[in-house]
């Protein structure tokens, strides 16, 4: 992996502009977008640890052509159900591909089984990416109140409806003064689920 693509794949993900990641990094925005041309193609190890840090992961090993074992945290539970209250709780970190640490921002670990159907288990880690909106149709992480689940989120003649993926347990539904009011919000996307039997 070249310098220029780990740039530009950080400045996409952020929307950090080139003076931005300039002042980040202690180099000038003219620097900045030779690394993105491709003009640029090392950096002092000064310069690759802050990028490093900005990033999240070690990128000197990609840049020597190297594979590298990257972490995302495990940052509590998300109730596959109802009922369970919104709390950060570290449980670890999960091992994952350069692809999905592109993609996702964090893991959290299901408690329940009212996404069984869609094959989100009790004790899944389901990767999210954080959001605040998705498409109808999408299963994501949303917060009612202080609770928070994971539903499949249908928008239909003005209402939000959490559906559950098991026939035992009731869909939600929510006027829009009842989303603006509780809140109800939308946290992350799930973009994957990791099961062991």
């Amino acid at each position: 992996m070249e310098l220029k693509e780990l740039i530009r794949e950080y400045q996409e993900k952020t929307g950090c502009s080139d003076s931005e990641l300039a002042r980040r990094t202690g180099v000038t925005r003219s620097t900045v977008t030779r690394w993105r041309s491709g003009e640029i193609r090392k950096a002092s190890s000064d310069t690759l640890d802050q990028l490093s840090v900005l990033m999240g992961y070690n990128i000197e090993p990609l840049l020597q052509g190297k594979e590298i074992s990257i972490f995302l945290p495990i940052l509590g539970y998300v109730k596959a159900g109802y009922d369970l209250f919104a709390q950060e709780n570290h449980l670890g970190e999960e091992e994952v591909s350069l692809q999905e640490r592109r993609q996702g921002d964090y893991y959290l670990k299901v408690s329940g089984d009212s996404m069984k159907g869609d094959g989100i288990m009790n004790g899944s880690l389901v990767l999210v990416q954080q959001c605040s909106e998705v498409e109808s149709g999408t299963i994501a992480v949303v917060m009612i109140g202080s609770e928070v689940t994971v539903k499949k989120v249908i928008y239909k003649n003005k209402m939000m409806i959490l559906e559950a993926a098991n026939p035992d347990v009731q869909n939600r539904y929510y006027t829009a003064q009842e989303v603006k009011e509780l809140p109800v919000s939308v946290i992350g996307r799930v973009l994957s689920c990791k099961t062991v039997f």
